[in-house]
């Protein structure tokens, strides 16, 4: 798995490409297409396989892919969250000043006099005016442009964007195109990805499984505060070991809420899903203002620990 600017393969997904296909073959192509699935599933990877069928540039060798993979293609742009300088890591929300370049690049002449590609990457991550920017190109298009847009949440975004493109849905990956899309992945990790090689690679990071035991450690209970304090400041420093605990915490809880209702105990449902949700508000609150990431591991497994 690579950059998505410069992934020629792709696993799964077969059906959304090959509708796709049949619509660039057929009379009138659809101006606006949504592409939706669970993060790190290739919704990036889709889009720009789609770009690159349509801007003549299936073929690795060409001059066209390799202005793609370069990102110097004068007929395709691609808009996604930019990274905050200070804080090194993406922003929280794509903006209106990173919309507005959209409007130019679409009332240009076609380079190579063919199609005009927009990719946004991530669109539920659209604030409000770079919302309402993007609906008004949608609602008048240029001839000749395609919007591909990627979400792992539909339901984020307006409604009235939502209305205006057709949806590619894509599904989770079979266990035989996880092992071909990530053959040096181990077959525990893949198992834990369900079916998303992005999150495949994301689990991948905790290399020695000390922050996946740190988690069932939180929660069976059995963390000690002398272990806590130092595993806290060990994960702190790695570069997505805040993440990663959160991400694995917030899925056993949720596990734990599921488990608890099929069973009928509606009590302990009620508190995992309480814990999952104020796991999430730290973990928002700890990563918008940059606070002590030790502590807030701590706080998680102190407000994780009880059953």
């Amino acid at each position: 798995m690579s950059d998505p600017r410069y992934t020629l393969g792709l696993y799964g997904h077969t059906d959304a490409e090959a509708t796709f296909r049949q619509a660039v073959a057929g009379s009138k192509l659809h101006h606006a297409w949504l592409i939706c699935g669970p993060a790190g599933i290739g919704k990036a990877t889709l889009a720009f396989r789609l770009a690159r069928m349509l801007l003549n540039a299936e073929h690795p060798d060409s001059s066209q892919a390799r202005r793609i993979a370069a990102g110097t293609h004068g007929d395709l742009l691609e808009i996604s969250r930019a990274v905050d300088e200070k804080k090194g890591r993406l922003r929280g929300e794509i903006t209106a000043a990173d919309v507005r370049p959209v409007q130019t690049f679409l009332h240009h002449t076609a380079t190579e006099g063919g199609w005009r590609v927009v990719i946004v990457d991530g669109a539920e991550y659209l604030n409000r005016f770079a919302a309402n920017a993007l609906l008004k190109i949608l609602e008048e298009p240029p001839p000749r442009c395609v919007l591909l847009l990627t979400t792992s949440s539909p339901g984020a975004l307006l409604p009235t964007i939502r209305s205006r493109c057709r949806m590619l849905t894509l599904s989770a990956l079979s266990d035989t195109d996880m092992r071909a899309a990530l053959p040096g992945i181990s077959a525990d990790v893949l198992a834990r990805a369900h079916g998303s090689p992005g999150r495949a690679l994301f689990l991948s990071q905790d290399r020695d499984g000390a922050i996946a035991s740190f988690v069932a450690g939180i929660l069976s209970g059995q963390v000690r505060a002398s272990e806590a304090m130092v595993l806290s400041e060990r994960i702190a420093k790695e570069a997505e070991g805040f993440a990663l605990l959160c991400d694995l915490l917030g899925e056993g809880l949720a596990d734990r809420a599921r488990s608890a209702a099929r069973h009928g105990d509606l009590a302990k449902a009620d508190l995992a899903a309480r814990q999952c949700s104020e796991l999430d508000t730290l973990r928002r609150q700890t990563e918008g203002f940059n606070l002590d990431k030790a502590q807030a591991i701590r706080q998680a497994a102190e407000l994780a620990s009880g059953s």
